[in-house]
């Protein structure tokens, strides 16, 4: 079963605390397949190729300056 949480506030408030703490909650697995489904949702809206995002290319080329 989902555990699923809920937050009503104003709009007008701009207080994040309840983002922040579930996020957090969340992990960086987590986190980091959200953004990518953002991503892929984001270039399909747009019509652009979504098959290789800027997050999942391979390093060609690395140098320390």
């Amino acid at each position: 079963m989902t555990k699923i949480e809920e937050n009503y506030q104003r709009i007008i408030d701009d207080r994040r605390f309840f983002d922040i703490r579930f996020w957090q909650s969340q992990g960086d697995l987590a986190i980091f397949e959200a953004v990518t489904e953002m991503l892929n949702d984001y270039f399909l809206i747009r019509g652009k190729n979504a098959d290789e995002s800027r997050l999942q290319r391979t390093i060609e080329n690395f140098q320390k300056t």
